[in-house]
């Protein structure tokens, strides 16, 4: 077979003639990132477009490439990062994605690109569409908020006697992936499990199987030295004849998960409190503002008018604002009600509730009772917000490394993310 000689960003290589530009890179380091793309499958189903590249100037999905004698790859440059990132905030924003409550979190391929592309907010407004779970399927459970349709399964599933499992129903944005019942009920319990294996994310789940593994055993889980989560780095505490830095914190509509991960520094408070002079906050009990503040961290969503009238004062009174946590950065848990109507949500838990006394059911009203808003805001949609830290909760040392890191002027990285010098994309903390 003829051997090509190619570039990827200037670094010359070679492969067979003809072989896909995803796997000619791979054999030299070169990690295209996809969500679509299987070796075995040809034509390449291309839908994601994740592993967009330039092609001899040309912008192309890597997937359908075969090198060829002096091709021109462009690979690593500030705009296709920029153009991947994008394409994986918008599955993001398109589907309801909760990923702390996924049995596919640390599986998952959607957010493991979402680390390495350095997705820490959306830049696009979250859809929150109420989609079904099907339950109809004999031994599979699919649940469509989370499907990004790549068409894995339409392609890769099939029943004993050749009949396809999937399919797609529907055109443009209500396409969704249907199931043919009778097929699906012949599948093996292997086969059902290569299906929901073969899924990149969490939407095809074998019914009473869990996939849910601890950290260190999951697919993406980085190396113990690299991640905060399965080995706490040491807080790296400045040396700094300055003042200290003034730090407030709240919680807004969340479960004060990301406060309470804050206190498990530890001792090493004792450490943080020599370079930072903890005011405002839940952790010290002082409820006023005396004076600004070099930054104010946010823990939790906009659910009502009093989250509002907080998230606005500490924009006023600090410099530096900080969403710390997926509820404060999207809404997380809290915003599973923007699926569905505000009144739908009052009706349910206070005129349908099963735990109503008799002839008590009855929607609060009152004027000291802040008033819900029609849906869970991010703090980003309300107010400015200039850092995020991600998380749910994000570890202690994680959170107080980038509180010091920006405070400081450091550059921040997400956990488990490659080092700046590989070909992965470096992380932009800025949407």
């Amino acid at each position: 077979m003829t051997t090509v000689r190619f570039t990827i960003d200037g670094i010359h290589c070679t492969a067979p003639a003809g072989t896909s530009l995803v796997e000619a890179a791979g054999a030299h380091g070169v990690e295209i990132p996809s969500l679509c793309y299987f070796p075995h499958i040809n034509p390449p189903l291309a839908t994601c477009r994740v592993c967009s590249v330039e092609v001899n100037g040309r912008l192309q999905p890597a997937c359908l490439v075969e090198v060829t004698e002096g091709m021109q790859v462009v690979f690593d440059t500030p705009a296709l990062r920029d153009e991947r990132k994008a394409i994986v905030e918008l599955m993001f924003a398109e589907g309801n994605h909760f990923c702390p409550s996924c049995e596919k979190n640390g599986d998952c391929d959607l957010q493991h690109l979402g680390t390495q592309t350095g997705v820490t907010a959306t830049r696009y407004p979250h859809l929150f569409e109420d989609r079904i779970i099907d339950f109809h399927p004999k031994r599979l459970v699919i649940e469509h908020n989370r499907c990004i349709k790549c068409m894995r399964c339409v392609e890769e599933v099939h029943a004993p006697d050749g009949r396809k499992v999937f399919s797609f129903v529907g055109r443009g944005h209500d396409t969704r992936v249907g199931v043919d019942y009778e097929a699906e009920a012949l599948l093996s319990e292997a086969e059902a499990a290569r299906a929901m294996h073969i899924c990149p994310v969490g939407a095809i789940l074998v019914r009473g199987k869990s996939l849910g593994r601890p950290p260190g055993e999951r697919k993406y889980d980085a190396p113990r030295d690299h991640n905060p989560e399965l080995a706490p780095l040491p807080v790296s505490i400045p040396k700094t004849g300055s003042r200290r830095k003034r730090v407030a914190t709240t919680s807004l509509a969340g479960c004060f998960g990301c406060h309470m991960s804050m206190l498990d520094i530890d001792l090493g408070i004792l450490d943080v409190v020599e370079v930072i002079d903890l005011g405002k906050s839940p952790l010290t009990d002082v409820k006023v503002f005396d004076g600004r503040y070099d930054l104010g961290l946010i823990e939790g969503g906009c659910a009502n008018s009093e989250n509002i009238h907080s998230l606005l004062a500490f924009r006023k009174h600090c410099d530096i604002l900080v969403s710390i946590g997926e509820c404060a950065i999207w809404g997380g848990v809290p915003a599973m009600r923007n699926t569905v109507p505000l009144s739908e949500c009052l009706e349910e838990s206070f005129l349908h509730s099963m735990t109503s006394s008799p002839g008590e059911s009855v929607i609060p009203a009152h004027e000291e009772i802040p008033k819900l808003l029609d849906r869970v805001y991010a703090c980003h949609e309300v107010v400015r917000i200039d850092h995020f830290i991600p998380g749910c909760p994000p570890s202690a040392d994680y959170i107080w490394n980038s509180v010091l890191d920006i405070l400081f002027g450091n550059e921040l990285r997400l956990p488990g993310q490659s080092p700046p010098d590989s070909h992965s994309p470096t992380t932009d903390h800025t949407p």
